[in-house]
């Protein structure tokens, strides 16, 4: 029988954000995969290894983060041809995928090329825009509100369209993009409310209101909180 590629969520960063799930897979499977930037550690990897089975053989797998897709392109082609060959010969693997698997991840160039012809269970995990939530101890939304996730990728002419008239809003890959992120927050009137957390629940998270924040540029891994009204949750 061929094997089952278990798409694993790992959360934030805290690893006992891991679901007990996730938890029990990991310290079962025989193989564990992980997107690994070239010539840096895994963070997924980092997050999960005390879970992980100690025999357990580790596939990392180099995804150059670039704006030209291609070169990912070609190597989750070339990580799909590696676990197409370990499911069939029937072992199972899990693959570890930073917060969600499906939100924003890396588990969906798996899922498609992969999806029709092995057995694959998604594990959910928790995302950065949760943990960031709790970690400030305000709402993502509430009642009627509509919540808006913007990545700060997006061009100036869409962010300031989404948000005009945005209820709470969630800016993610904020990175390199601040200054100009800041300067649109600002013509939308959505400084007041703003605070950007680095690394979510890490243990060097850190949090601070957008408008004392004075680095020109945020860590990747940087989430923005916004909404429209200070009391609109009382």
């Amino acid at each position: 029988m061929n094997g089952t590629l278990f798409l694993v969520g790992v959360g934030p960063g805290d690893p006992e954000l891991l679901t007990l799930k996730a938890a029990r897979i990991l310290a079962s499977v025989p193989v564990v995969a992980f997107p690994k930037k070239p010539g840096d550690f895994s963070l997924a990897l980092n997050i999960a290894r005390s879970h992980l089975n100690p025999d357990a053989e580790l596939l990392p797998a180099g995804i150059p983060m670039q704006v030209n897709p291609g070169a990912a392109q070609s190597a989750y082609d070339a990580l799909a041809g590696q676990l197409d060959k370990l499911l069939n010969a029937g072992k199972d693997v899990a693959y570890l995928c930073e917060g969600d698997p499906l939100f924003y991840g890396s588990a969906n160039h798996l899922l498609s090329r992969l999806n029709s012809a092995h057995s694959i269970e998604i594990i959910p995990g928790i995302t950065s825009l949760s943990a960031s939530a709790a970690a400030i101890c305000r709402p993502l939304a509430a009642r009627a509100d509509v919540l808006k996730v913007l990545p700060a990728t997006l061009g100036d002419d869409i962010l300031q369209r989404e948000l005009a008239n945005a209820d709470a809003v969630v800016i993610i890959k904020t990175g390199r993009h601040l200054p100009r992120i800041r300067a649109l927050l600002e013509q939308a009137d959505l400084m007041e409310s703003a605070l950007i957390t680095e690394h979510a629940s890490h243990e060097k998270q850190r949090i601070v209101p957008l408008s004392e924040y004075t680095p020109g540029e945020a860590p990747y891994f940087s989430t923005i909180l916004c909404c429209r009204g200070a009391d609109r949750w009382k």
